[in-house]
């Protein structure tokens, strides 16, 4: 798919997309709990089907409905719907997402299914080796042929070791298998958690079902409880504060602002930090409720540790387009493991519109407008990676030109509607005159 995205600033009010980190963990300790509940606002993306389609393959029953909520019936320990490979595992056909993966692999070894997850993309290529050593001196075994992992045993409670450096996801996936186990569990992590909230934010999701899990000095205690437990509350999933970040950034080049609607202040949701860093750039940022505007300031080139927020450097880096001066991006080596190598993919974008990025070792260097007069804009590619995708779109905003968007269709994969979204926001300014 091509879009085409007009270029000028844009202006207007937005609803932030529902949040996948959200709906991957509801969706999972519903699929674990008791009885069946509604979860609502899992949204359509591509990672969220295929977290669906897997744990509907272990057993659970999951209708979506058209407002984007699921009815989950909860997974029958001694079934399963998958078809089989000859071997006798079941197929979990993860497609790209790596929250599918990492979370469940150990769900299927504590609940003692055989299981090939099948993967897409550079999924393969994403480390887990750390992640298979600790399952494997657990009871489980893993082996890797191709784009596939066979995973087999039985997952034992006890002490869990994993390193904190390479992602958060191993500590979840361990934080919702070892619940299904008798006995009490702990995991310690080596080193700093690299995007810490998120494992927070699947431990208060778990504790919502009733697991007793404290965290510690070095990581997380599983306390012996008798496993998962349907609330009694309304479950439903928070907006994402990744996917708006897309459109506040946006706010940032216009006059009269954009404003997103729905996003929780208060989220664990690392992401959140984008207010915060959109106002160091100089952004006019205000808040209400769970109203974010933000408008356009005298915009300055900054320094921004990504290690706790890799999902943000693309918008940022486009952000850093149209500042004065430089910023620099570091703390960000985790981006040459995503859907692409995002470091390299995010200064082939800026690049091919008439900006000026380079590549560091360990993140990037943004020439800002003072020096380039803003970008070109004209073709790009988004290399299949919806991040590339939507900063694309958003670059629109400060180019001379239209910005035309190759593989835009794999925004699908967290924000489905996201040029729909965009294309709703009013043009602030005609095509041409943004220099006017």
């Amino acid at each position: 798919m091509i879009a085409e995205v007009d270029n000028g600033s844009r202006c207007g009010i937005a609803k932030a997309p529902p949040s996948k980190s959200y709906a991957h963990r509801l969706l999972i300790a519903a699929a674990l709990s008791d009885r069946e509940v509604k979860v609502g606002s899992c949204g359509h993306s591509d990672d969220i089907g295929a977290t669906i389609d897997c744990l509907r393959q272990l057993g659970a029953g999951i209708l979506r409905l058209e407002d984007g909520s699921a009815l989950v019936r909860p997974i029958e320990r001694e079934k399963s719907f998958s078809r089989k490979t000859r071997d006798g595992n079941i197929i979990l056909r993860c497609g790209e997402s790596g929250s599918t993966l990492r979370f469940l692999i150990p769900v299927a070894g504590a609940l003692g299914k055989e299981a090939t997850f099948e993967m897409e993309g550079r999924l393969p290529e994403r480390p887990v080796g750390d992640y298979a050593r600790a399952l494997e001196n657990g009871g489980m075994k893993i082996v890797k042929e191709g784009n596939c992992l066979k995973c087999s045993g039985r997952l034992r409670p006890g002490e869990y070791v994993i390193p904190g450096n390479v992602s958060s996801q191993f500590v979840s996936g361990l934080l919702f298998a070892l619940p299904l186990l008798k006995g009490s569990s702990r995991i310690t992590v080596t080193g700093k958690m690299q995007s810490e909230g998120y494992a927070d934010m699947t431990a208060g999701v778990i504790r919502t079902f009733g697991i007793g899990v404290a965290k510690t000095g070095e990581g997380y205690l599983l306390e012996n409880t008798e496993g998962y437990k349907a609330p009694d509350i309304k479950l439903v999933t928070e907006e994402d504060w990744s996917g708006a970040a897309f459109l506040l950034a946006a706010g940032a080049f216009s006059q009269k602002g954009i404003t997103v609607t729905g996003l929780n202040k208060s989220s664990v949701q690392g992401d959140r930090r984008i207010v915060e860093i959109l106002e160091r750039f100089g952004a006019n940022v205000t808040t209400c409720e769970n109203r974010i505007t933000v408008k356009r300031g005298d915009l300055k080139g900054i320094v921004i540790d990504a290690g706790e927020i890799p999902d943000l450097v693309p918008a940022l880096a486009v952000t850093a387009c149209g500042a004065e001066g430089e910023t620099r991006i570091v703390n960000a080596a985790r981006l040459r493991f995503k859907e692409t190598d995002r470091i390299k993919t995010t200064v082939s974008l800026i690049n091919s519109l008439g900006g000026i990025a380079n590549e560091t070792e360990d993140g990037l260097v943004v020439k800002g407008a003072e020096k380039t007069g803003g970008l070109r804009g004209g073709k790009c590619d988004s290399f299949s990676d919806h991040r590339i995708a939507m900063s694309a779109a958003l670059s629109a905003c400060i180019a001379k030109e239209k910005v035309v968007i190759s593989g835009a269709e794999c925004v699908s994969k967290s924000f489905p509607d996201f040029f729909e979204v965009f294309g709703g926001l009013e043009k602030e300014i005609r095509a041409g005159d943004q220099n006017g």
